[in-house]
């Protein structure tokens, strides 16, 4: 007798649903499994029979074919051991084909047959609430995942005998609670505190926060050259707290990524706010973008539509950082391993802070012990390219005791957030209909469109361009910050001074590079 059961596997960040089929026959007692199973898949016979038996279910000495389909594309994980333990059942005859009709199963099966927990569940359901499918039967500890997406009745099992009573109609059993989805729309109406770090702890500063409230609206790259403890690391932490919040569909996205890596473990573990990762500099370029043998993502991804902090960046290793080049272009990371190619996505904000020498002191002479040759190797650390994909360049300059013992309230981030959100409610506005989210997401197509210059503006700029030999890529970023700053303002055209506020943020590369 011949059994389907409808399950997934992810890809990437895609998902396809997998027909599981059973066939069970008389011959020679066997159990194989086809269409280009995965070593954990193939191990999967062995976790069934045990389990089963384990439950009180003894299969018979029969040959049992297994074919997951479409067979042309690799199958990995622990997520099949539920779907072929029942799709056994059906085709033995203890459970009939129609309780299984619009039902996804997943889940992994101990020895004992309880049902674990597996990664990549949230993708996996939302690609079959698309196709039509309104059930899905998964560990318990699963069970809250499923229950993220509205369309889908997400049902949890602590063990294979408990799912197979519920498929006989034996037992009756509710389904998963919307505690997820509730915190989801809490987010879109900013009822979770955060809890973040706030701005109004940094004295002084003023240029520097207005440079990161710049990247902030526009979803900048941003770089900060200065001394020792003026305050770098400080500003960059409290970043988040100043970026609009995520949409639903950006926090569907996120987390989508966080489930397939395995980092969401329960609804306290959604992404409620824009990631914010900070690596060490030893990090491996594959760490950083993704890989393995079977791939997961990497840091990059994990840090989709919210901050990468590079901290101390010339100590990274300049094949790790040239890594960024093309994600910082193409918002995706693509990798090609024997099994199929992978895309991730890598929209992210790079935020990199760096001292201008080994030190830390140039062009201090007064404390500054490095020769022009430490100091010309240690900047070139960072790679042409990497500088030139940064949109704003400011340095942090050392703080007096004045500003440090200043008692005066400082500004706080819910304020400059409020600037922050009227900034990006304009771009909202200007980029309806298309892909395009922030100002920094522009083309150049999108750049000659949305960023018109008036003649004496345009005059202005082509004496800049030769004046300070810009590339076109420079010059691109240029319109594209000042149409931020232009934002900020409340201003529908770019004017000179927005121009040459964004110039400005180009002149710190300039001084330490050239």
């Amino acid at each position: 007798m011949l059994s389907t059961i409808t399950s997934g596997a992810v890809y990437g960040v895609r998902s396809h649903l997998i027909e599981v089929e059973v066939d069970v026959s008389q011959g020679l007692p066997c159990f194989q499994i086809v269409g280009l199973p995965g070593s954990e898949v193939r191990e999967a016979r062995d976790r069934v029979k045990v389990a089963l038996k384990n439950v009180g279910i003894k299969l018979p000495p029969v040959c049992i074919n297994i074919n997951l389909s479409p067979a042309d594309l690799p199958k990995n994980g622990t997520m099949f051991d539920l779907p072929v333990a029942v799709g056994i059942l059906i085709a033995l005859g203890e459970l009939s084909q129609e309780s299984v009709q619009d039902t996804l199963l997943l889940g992994e099966m101990g020895l004992s047959g309880e049902l674990k927990p597996v990664k990549g569940v949230l993708p996996i359901v939302r690609e079959a609430a698309k196709q039509g499918i309104k059930r899905c039967l998964l560990p318990e500890k699963n069970a809250w995942e499923g229950a993220l997406t509205k369309e889908m009745e997400s049902v949890g099992m602590s063990d294979v005998k408990e799912a197979v009573d519920y498929l006989a109609g034996k037992i009756k059993k509710k389904g998963a609670g919307r505690e997820g989805a509730d915190r989801l729309s809490k987010m879109l109406t900013g009822e979770e505190v955060s809890g973040q770090p706030d701005f109004a702890e940094i004295n002084g500063q003023q240029g520097l926060k207005r440079a990161a409230e710049v990247a902030a609206a526009g979803f900048h790259n941003l770089l900060i050259i200065g001394a020792p403890g003026s305050g770098k690391t400080m500003l960059a932490r409290r970043i988040p707290s100043i970026l609009p919040p995520l949409s639903l569909e950006e926090g569907l996205e996120v987390s989508t990524i966080y489930s397939i890596s395995g980092l969401l473990q329960s609804a306290d573990s959604l992404k409620m706010t824009r990631p914010f990762l900070n690596p060490h500099h030893t990090i491996t370029g594959r760490a950083l973008a993704g890989g393995g043998r079977i791939p997961a993502p990497g840091v990059i991804s994990l840090a989709h539509r919210g901050v990468l902090f590079l901290d101390e960046l010339p100590e990274f290793k300049r094949e790790t950082l040239d890594i960024l080049r093309q994600p910082l272009e193409d918002k995706q990371v693509q990798i090609a391993r024997s099994s199929g190619s992978y895309v991730y996505p890598a929209d992210f904000m790079l935020v990199g802070a760096m001292n201008p020498c080994p030190c830390g002191f140039y062009p201090d002479r007064n404390r500054c012990r490095c020769t022009p040759y430490e100091v010309r190797r240690y900047l070139n650390r960072v790679s042409g390219p990497i500088l030139d994909r940064m949109d704003i360049c400011v340095e942090a300059l050392p703080m007096q005791f004045a500003q440090i013992a200043a008692g005066g309230q400082e500004e706080t981030s819910a304020r400059v957030r409020e600037r922050v959100m009227a900034a990006r409610e304009r771009q909202s506005v200007r980029f309806a209909g298309t892909d395009l989210h922030f100002n920094a997401d522009m083309g150049a197509g999108e750049v000659e469109r949305f960023c018109v210059l008036g003649k004496q503006e345009r005059a202005y700029m082509e004496k800049m361009f030769t004046a300070m030999q810009l590339s076109a890529r420079a010059y691109h970023r240029i319109l594209k910050v000042a149409r931020t700053i232009a934002d900020l303002d409340g201003s529908e055209q770019i004017g000179k001074l927005h121009l040459a506020e964004a110039i400005c943020y180009r002149q710190s590369d300039r001084k330490f590079w050239n």
